[in-house]
């Protein structure tokens, strides 16, 4: 799936979004200096894996520091690290910098479990690339917990002030 398959199924399930292009952003550094034009909580993706080939999604706001051990000893991960390049590829469906929650719809297995900051839900929009870092979508948050629901994927709350999952 790609972009455009992507905001037809946004458009099928009646969610309203925007979508801003801009330049390749690779980093929260690079994003920065679109603000004011994107309105909404501004996220970082990072897509895990450990030893046992467990994959694990953590979309959070982007200015949460994540502290690898302290998420690997919460939740009983395991040796936790960055998925490579191929992972992102075969189960996301995306490049390097175009990490996104979005891309879970990819993952037909439902093989990546997914954690969203709880923080995020203090908003009414919430931002994420749209597969590729070129664009990003605006959407209102609760569209995009239907989304991910009508898509069949659990969305974890977790809470990175405390290292806890809120509900499952």
């Amino acid at each position: 799936m790609n972009k455009s398959d992507l905001l037809t199924i946004l458009s099928k399930h009646s969610i309203k979004y925007d979508v801003c292009e801009h330049p390749p952003l690779h980093t929260v550094l690079e994003s920065k200096k679109l603000r004011g034009k994107i309105k909404g909580v501004h996220t970082k993706n990072l897509f895990l894996k450990n030893k046992k080939n467990n994959f694990f999604l953590f979309s959070c706001q982007e200015s949460t520091i994540v502290d690898l051990k302290q998420l690997k000893k919460t939740l009983g991960l395991g040796n936790i690290s960055f998925a490579r390049d191929l992972y992102l590829k075969d189960m996301l469906g995306v490049k390097p910098g175009s990490v996104t929650p979005f891309g879970l719809i990819n993952d037909q297995s439902n093989e990546i479990k997914f954690f969203l900051d709880k923080k995020i839900l203090y908003h009414k929009k919430v931002n994420f690339h749209p597969l590729v870092n070129t664009s990003t979508v605006s959407l209102d948050t609760n569209d995009f917990l239907l989304f991910m629901k009508k898509n069949n994927k659990l969305v974890n709350i977790f809470n990175f002030d405390n290292y806890t999952i809120e509900n499952e």
